[in-house]
């Protein structure tokens, strides 16, 4: 008789290893986060006030860069093609991670938030579809609202306290990079419109030598950086986004370790990288992005048009359906069962968050519209404005259950032996049931020794005259 199967848990605890790389990588994208809302308000701030509008425009528009390589580029465009390639190359060292070393190594695992991330942009895309098909809006926007900012929705968790458990944070950080691959796709397929053959070439050429020069083993940001702003620019220049460049390159890091190491070259890469990325590149692309004109008619207009209203659903609908059906359906279909610590309105309150579509939401709105600026401001303000109904939402449902996860936080973080690892994950370790009980004796002992003490001092108290009364504790 063959004992029955185990059944699989869907978020559950995450190992020690895993937990420390995520807490370590969300840590640094919270203080992203923080600083791109900051950037979008800033952004906002200069583009509408009257005596400084004009100055917005002013910088967003300066051109800079040698134009015989063809990159004479506005401020706000180096900082979409150019800043933006920093954060997908750190997006490519990421999905390089979890495809080697992460959740995304195991079929079985990656089933859960490459099934979420697919349903949660195709559902964004078919909201987008439906409702500017029947009313002849154009569809040219459907792939805005496919993208979450995993850096604006960890700034929300900070602003708003919330204690969310490791499991579901690693979810969150892994389906962004699952949804950032899948961007990537997009902008390269669909928004590729003429290829010049010559400078592709050269920017394949590139990344040959690149990855060759990593196999090799050679060193030295001067040798990297300099090949890199050359492949980007060739990548540019082709006609393929540039930011493909940056991608290509992250995916050729080494993420596994070796005898002798103790962080893989990838990781140490990206150590240094990520700062820059969530500290500089991307508030900088909000900076230059996110300043578009909001008044009460802009405001109708977003609710009004078919293409802002669709971007809005999509991101506010679309996302929450789409991410918590695709849970939902690989629970049902995988035999898989949610795990015992969390409920399934945990899942839709992270489904909500997801909706928060910001950084590469606003860049493929540039891309989708380029040539009507008009149209492409509203699309801005519809990312803006679903961004914060999402965030709206994900609070009210996150703060109903925060009780619930500060519960579970401190018992992840519980260390009652003082061996710097948490208790949950030496449960099965007889070597810390050794430890917890050599604890508890001393603290046995501690207390047998105060309580004589405390025998003793009634007994003399009850000799002494005018002392207490025959010890049964009342006045003499």
């Amino acid at each position: 008789m063959t004992a029955p199967r185990s059944t699989r848990k869907l978020l559950g605890r995450l190992s020690l290893p895993e937990r420390t790389f995520v807490v370590d990588a969300l840590r640094t994208e919270t203080v992203g986060g923080v600083l791109l809302l900051i950037a979008a308000v800033t952004a906002l701030v200069w583009a509408n006030v009257p005596a400084l509008k004009g100055s917005y425009a002013s910088v967003s528009h300066f051109h800079l860069g040698p134009g015989a390589l063809g990159l004479d580029l506005s401020v706000a465009h180096w900082a979409a093609d150019g800043l933006l390639a920093v954060f997908f190359f750190v997006a490519g060292i990421e999905l390089k991670r979890e495809l080697v070393a992460g959740d995304l190594k195991d079929p079985k695992a990656a089933a859960l938030p490459v099934v979420a991330a697919l349903c949660g942009m195709a559902a964004p895309a078919l909201v987008y579809t439906v409702v500017n098909g029947s009313v002849g809006g154009s569809l040219a926007g459907w792939a805005v609202p496919t993208a979450t900012d995993i850096a604006f929705a960890l700034a929300v968790l900070a602003v708003i306290g919330t204690s969310l458990p490791s499991a579901l944070r690693a979810f969150l950080l892994t389906l962004a990079v699952v949804d950032d691959l899948f961007a990537i796709l997009i902008i390269a397929v669909f928004f590729t419109s003429s290829l010049d053959f010559a400078a592709l070439g050269g920017a394949v050429a590139g990344l040959v030598l690149f990855w060759v020069l990593l196999r090799k083993g050679v060193r030295g940001w001067y040798v990297y950086v300099p090949l890199a702003v050359v492949v980007w620019a060739l990548m540019y220049n082709s006609g393929v986004h540039a930011t493909i460049a940056g991608v290509a390159m992250g995916l050729m890091l080494r993420c596994t370790t070796r005898e002798g190491e103790e962080r893989s070259p990838g990781e140490r890469v990206e150590h240094l990288v990520r700062p820059v990325s969530a500290g500089l590149a991307v508030p900088l692309f909000a900076l230059f992005s996110a300043g578009v004109t909001v008044s009460g008619g802009a405001l109708g207009d977003v609710f009004g048009k078919p293409e802002t209203l669709g971007v809005v659903l999509g991101l506010v609908v679309g996302k929450t359906l789409g991410i918590f059906g695709g849970t939902w359906l690989t629970a049902r279909f995988t035999r898989a069962s949610l795990s015992e610590d969390l409920a399934w309105a945990d899942v839709f309150a992270l489904a909500s968050l997801a909706g928060i579509g910001f950084t590469v939401s606003l860049l493929i709105g540039e891309l989708a519209f380029d040539g009507d600026a008009a149209l492409t401001d509203e699309v801005k303000a519809a990312v803006l404005i679903g961004s914060l109904i999402s965030a709206c939402c994900a609070t009210v449902l996150l703060r109903l259950r925060n009780a619930r996860y500060r519960r579970l936080a401190e018992d992840e973080e519980r260390d009652e032996d003082g061996d710097g690892i948490p208790d949950v994950y030496e449960e099965d370790d007889p070597a810390y049931h050794l430890r917890m009980a050599e604890i508890h004796d001393r603290k046995a002992a501690e207390h047998r020794r105060i309580a004589r003490e405390i025998a003793a001092a009634r007994h003399t108290a009850a000799e002494v005259p005018g002392g207490t009364g025959a010890g049964d504790g009342r006045p003499a």
